[in-house]
């Protein structure tokens, strides 16, 4: 659905969780942006340790439900969740060159809590192929539409 046209290359780095699974779409998308010589990170953050627990929450709050729409679980519910994939984020833009630009595909909801934790902001659900860009200057995180 992406395509090369709906990449914004060049890419200063493609990131996965480090599930196996997970890091085959960046590697797709890799190829599909020209790069594949660019190293894949895999960022072990980005995992949650509750995707369970992600999963049966997004059920339940039926298909598409925002972040915001999700019941809470338990009592750090998505505030520590959010957290740690957020924390993962803010390392790994960090080592970012200016102005540098990275891809990192995932799945609903979880993509949205990573985003939550990086810049305090509920973003709506994501559709396929679609996407935000936090944009910041000094750990100061906003989101921006992805064009």
């Amino acid at each position: 659905m992406i395509g090369p046209d709906g990449l914004h290359p060049p890419c200063a780095a493609f990131v996965s969780a480090d599930a196996a699974r997970a890091i085959q779409m960046p590697e797709m998308l890799r190829h599909a942006a020209g790069q594949d010589d660019t190293p894949i990170t895999a960022a072990a953050g980005l995992r949650s340790s509750v995707e369970n627990r992600w999963r049966d929450a997004a059920k339940a709050a039926g298909k598409r439900a925002a972040l915001k729409d999700i019941p809470p679980s338990a009592p750090t519910w998505p505030g520590r969740e959010s957290w740690l994939p957020g924390s993962a984020l803010r390392q790994l833009v960090a080592g970012l060159p200016e102005d540098g630009r990275a891809l990192m595909p995932g799945h609903s909801p979880t993509t949205e809590a990573a985003v939550l934790g990086l810049t305090g902001r509920v973003v709506p659900p994501l559709g396929n192929g679609k996407g935000v860009l936090p944009a910041g200057d000094g750990g100061d995180y906003r989101v921006e539409p992805l064009d």
